[in-house]
């Protein structure tokens, strides 16, 4: 009885974990969410894993999970090796020519393939796109493209390539666009998430991050503000730097769009998607309308 004690108590704790959860499954059956993936959850084989395991389970309890995804270390891990020079404007990459060729090769040819294949493995079938898929994504140079060089602003989402693939399979897009007249073009992934989550009205977008949220001081992680109404993001924004800041963006794109709220949480910590989505407590920030 003695060494059975341990493993009763572990398994009471799985069931409570499992009953804490049925009503938010219950609630978002059937609902979309739209997940931004990036940061160290991307480069940790470990967090990969957990990741996976994640958003299959999600389409297994039977959400719709649509994942849009960056890859900024990669990309600048390849133009280091290039000898390219890496720029930064207001948390957005500064891309000329050569920067969009790289950043296309790095999303669309190997991040892409590598999250679908991941999905695939873990037991969900998972189609990759990126914003050229079917015209999925309408671009235009974004307003300060004198500073920013070849980033596009997306001007459209083309739902109906999104709800026809979800219907059957994760949709993994790649934040990678062109224009009509064919000139491609580097998009921020937060915006393309943010995007993506208002034109669908998402019942929620999340963004993983390196942080725990929106922290009031950047230098102090315990400063974290973990609920916010959209009106004080917007005006919090102007004075904002930093990769924060279009995360936040991506956040009011999102509310303002029709999503019920959006989240930034801590890609660093395993299974922070499940944690925010199933208990109660959640963690990061949560953004509202």
């Amino acid at each position: 009885m003695t060494e059975r004690a341990p493993q009763s108590r572990a398994a009471a704790t799985s069931v409570q974990t499992l009953l804490e959860a049925l009503p938010y499954i219950r609630e978002f059956h059937g609902r979309t969410v739209v997940i931004k993936y990036g940061g160290a959850a991307m480069l940790d084989e470990g967090l990969r894993n957990a990741f996976a395991n994640d958003v299959v389970l999600l389409k297994y309890v039977g959400l719709n999970p649509i994942v849009v995804h960056g890859g900024g270390p990669e990309i600048t891990r390849y133009m280091d090796r290039l000898g390219l020079e890496v720029k930064f404007h207001e948390g957005l990459r500064v891309s000329d020519g050569d920067t969009v060729e790289i950043a296309k090769m790095v999303l669309v040819g190997k991040l892409n393939s590598e999250i679908v294949q991941r999905l695939n493995q873990h037991g969900s079938s998972a189609v990759g796109l990126s914003g050229e898929d079917g015209t999925l994504f309408e671009v235009a140079p974004a307003p300060n493209a004198d500073r920013v060089g070849f980033v596009g602003e997306i001007q459209r989402v083309d739902v109906n390539v999104l709800n026809h693939i979800a219907v059957d399979y994760i949709p993994v897009i790649a934040s990678s666009a062109s224009d009509r007249e064919g000139q491609s073009y580097n998009v921020n992934a937060d915006e393309a998430a943010g995007k993506v989550a208002a034109a669908l009205g998402a019942t929620k977008a999340i963004f993983l991050t390196d942080v725990e949220g929106w922290l009031a001081d950047a230098d102090d992680e315990s400063s974290l503000i973990s609920r916010a109404a959209v009106g004080e993001v917007e005006a919090a924004l102007p004075g904002l730097s930093g990769g924060m800041r279009p995360k936040l963006a991506a956040c009011v794109e999102a509310v303002n769009g029709g999503a019920q709220s959006a989240h930034i949480i801590d890609g660093r910590v395993p299974h922070s998607l499940l944690l925010e989505l199933f208990t109660d407590a959640g963690i990061g920030t949560m953004v509202v309308p």
